[in-house]
């Protein structure tokens, strides 16, 4: 207990997340910054799914994926940008102890299904190049949900058992998150309590959670390189390829903003520089991931260029 030593015992109610500093001209600009994304992200992402939703040619298992994995995108960004959007235009940056935790549960909770999701579409992909004859036996849509509803039904386990942990630490004296958003290791780090079993148990259900689909994608991609490269002609080697290019990128941008937040060590950078990369983690990457598979894909662009075309006529049409 020697964290506790020389600190209040006050328990306290409400954290302040100290966000990115507190110049008026700055917090405008970061609001209209912040407010643009999100919408951005917001409509990028649910016209992905309406696109896969509306469209017949994209009801097979890689686009029912690409259509949650957009809907997690969504959610994901809207459990920490609306509350610090409103922290920026009302200067009020006081967050409840239950709703700190509430958003460190879903954050937590959409991470780590975020993670799984991945894993499924790259064994989707492995089976399409890999194993093209079984393909269609293995993959199909009663497999895709059972994928789907495991990644949720799990990351909703882990992280509820982290939580049960984590409500029975006290929190005081400071009560100053130094971030724009409840985070694991700054809100764990106000506690007065001794939090090594929280942190073991944390670890534990982190590596089971990350490491392993990581090392399943890795190696889901290691098999489907190793095929392409079998091919004798080019012109197979570029359309086989073209089908896993989108989502390789996006697997990239995810685990390589994962690994340099949470496993490189960041304890002599400036916590700024810590909050700058958590936002490219947290914020853009679910911006950019429906841009990524719009530009890289042939089938969702060609959705997406028919969808356009159909709404201009029909705009064309009510004004005669």
């Amino acid at each position: 207990m020697e964290k506790a030593e020389g600190r209040n015992r006050t328990p306290i109610a409400e954290f302040i997340l100290l966000g990115f500093g507190n110049g008026p001209e700055l917090q405008a600009l970061l609001f209209l910054l912040f407010l643009a994304i999100y919408l951005v992200t917001v409509i990028g992402n649910l016209l992905i799914v309406a696109l896969v939703v509306a469209d017949r040619h994209l009801h097979i298992p890689m686009y029912y994926l690409l259509g949650n994995l957009s809907s997690l995108e969504t959610c994901y960004t809207s459990a920490i940008l609306p509350r610090l959007l409103a922290s920026l235009l009302s200067g009020d940056r006081t967050i409840s102890f239950k709703g700190c935790i509430m958003q460190l549960y879903f954050f937590g909770v959409m991470s780590a299904t975020e993670c799984l999701l991945l894993t499924s579409m790259s064994y989707d992909r492995y089976l399409a190049i890999c194993q093209p004859l079984r393909y269609a036996a293995l993959m199909n849509g009663r497999v895709c949900g059972q994928l789907v509803a495991g990644s949720w039904l799990s990351s909703c386990l882990g992280c509820a058992i982290v939580h049960i942990f984590l409500f029975q630490l006290t929190f005081c004296d400071s009560k100053e998150i130094d971030h724009f958003f409840c985070d694991f290791s700054p809100v764990i780090n106000l506690s007065c309590d001794d939090t090594r079993i929280l942190q073991l148990v944390t670890f534990v259900i982190s590596a089971i959670g990350t490491l392993v689909p990581c090392l399943l994608t890795l190696a889901s991609y290691v098999c489907i390189i190793t095929t392409i490269l079998r091919i004798p002609s080019s012109s197979g080697r570029k359309k086989a390829f073209s089908t896993c290019s989108s989502h390789l990128i996006v697997v990239t941008i995810f685990y390589g903003t994962l690994t340099t937040i949470y496993v490189v060590p960041t304890t002599n950078s400036p916590n700024l520089l810590n909050k700058l990369f958590s936002v490219f983690y947290t914020v853009l990457v679910p911006m950019i991931n429906p841009v990524i598979y719009s530009l890289r894909n042939k089938e969702v662009n060609e959705s997406l260029r028919k969808a356009f075309l159909k709404l201009a006529a029909f705009t064309h049409r009510h004004r005669i």
